[in-house]
């Protein structure tokens, strides 16, 4: 775990800790004390979309809104995996819940992460691997054509250009597209971050198993705010890092939990999915997701999850937002998908 005195934060974010105004508490530079006393300004239901043919949620596992409004959801076809599974991973439902397209059958063994990029593409990363299919990203046009496959069917690997459990993808601005690698399972995986040109084309990778400044344990989760930097979900170091686009390290916020899923909207509001807070590693936390500031780092919402202490259960890992303000949020280990509705 990364050591007290490694976690520095930028001027403004510092300035805001000597105030003590993260959630209302005071902060000196080196520690944040769990934040879990704020507002929630939301009501919770459970009974928003379906899968085809009457099938149960499998583990949900990403949950995407696209310029058109459409809400993408990538679940596990059955129980936490896709591996000999014909279900279709990836529902496309319309935002009343009623669901317009599904596919992927055959395509994936564990779908992880996702995004949808300014044109409305979906991408999806495969994590594990099996039978000559996974450790891929896939780019999907929103009728589901695969537009582009990046990494090396069932291949795990270290080499340029290939994955070893891919968990996440972001696509910056000018279409450069960055994905993280390595989840905190029984072996490491490659514990980077990869990127490429927008068409696919190789360009560096950056990062290894660690926990000084620049290097990761289970980066989980990736997004870009507007300033175009890139914040990672540093999932078993419990916290996030921040990075320019050419992997140059600017920062670390620990305030937003322990980080399964990242989402950066147009204004810069931030939401942070904690999935797996207990009090293991991360002694008060609660799980949930926290919404706040990619600016200035301050913390204005939580919502605490239904089993927010109980380890058994994850909460959110996936989180979603949708123009009128509704938090989606994709559980994994409870295999449900919620819907955060504003009061």
């Amino acid at each position: 775990m990364l050591q007290a005195s490694r976690v520095r934060y930028t001027l403004p974010v510092a300035i805001v800790l000597a105030l003590g105004i993260f959630g209302g508490m005071a902060y000196s530079e080196n520690e944040v004390q769990p934040i879990n006393d704020l507002p929630n300004p939301y009501r919770t239901v459970r009974d928003w979309g379906h899968p085809p043919n009457g099938v149960p949620w499998a583990a949900v596992t990403a949950v995407e809104v696209s310029p058109d409004g459409s809400i993408y959801v990538i679940h596990r076809c059955k129980d936490n995996s896709c591996a000999g599974r014909m279900e279709p991973p990836i529902l496309k439902f319309d935002a009343s819940g009623k669901l317009l397209k599904a596919w992927g059958e055959g395509m994936f063994i564990f779908p992880h992460g996702a995004t949808v990029d300014p044109q409305g593409n979906l991408w999806v990363t495969d994590e594990q691997a099996k039978d000559g299919i996974g450790m891929q990203v896939f780019k999907f046009s929103p009728d589901g054509k695969v537009l582009m496959t990046l990494g090396k069917a069932g291949v795990a690997s270290a080499e340029p250009g290939l994955f070893d459990e891919p968990t996440d993808v972001a696509i910056a601005p000018n279409g450069d597209i960055f994905v993280t690698e390595g989840h905190s399972g029984p072996r490491p995986g490659n514990d980077r971050i990869s990127k490429f040109s927008k068409d696919g084309k190789f360009i560096k990778s950056w990062g290894k198993r660690g926990s000084a400044p620049g290097e990761f344990f289970s980066p989980h989760t990736i997004a870009f705010d507007t300033q175009g930097r890139l914040f990672v979900g540093d999932r078993s170091n419990n916290r996030i890092q921040i990075f320019d686009q050419d992997g140059k390290y600017l920062d670390t916020w620990r305030q937003f939990g322990r980080p399964s899923g990242i989402l950066i909207m147009k204004d810069d509001t931030m939401y942070v999915a904690d999935s797996e807070s207990w009090g293991k590693d991360e002694p008060g936390w609660k799980k949930g997701i926290r919404i706040g500031n990619a600016k200035t780092g301050k913390v204005n919402f939580f919502i605490e999850d239904m089993e927010s202490t109980t380890e058994e259960h994850s909460g959110a890992e996936g989180v979603g937002v949708d123009a009128q303000g509704n938090v989606y949020g994709a559980v994994v280990r409870r295999q449900m998908l919620e819907k955060h509705i504003k009061k």
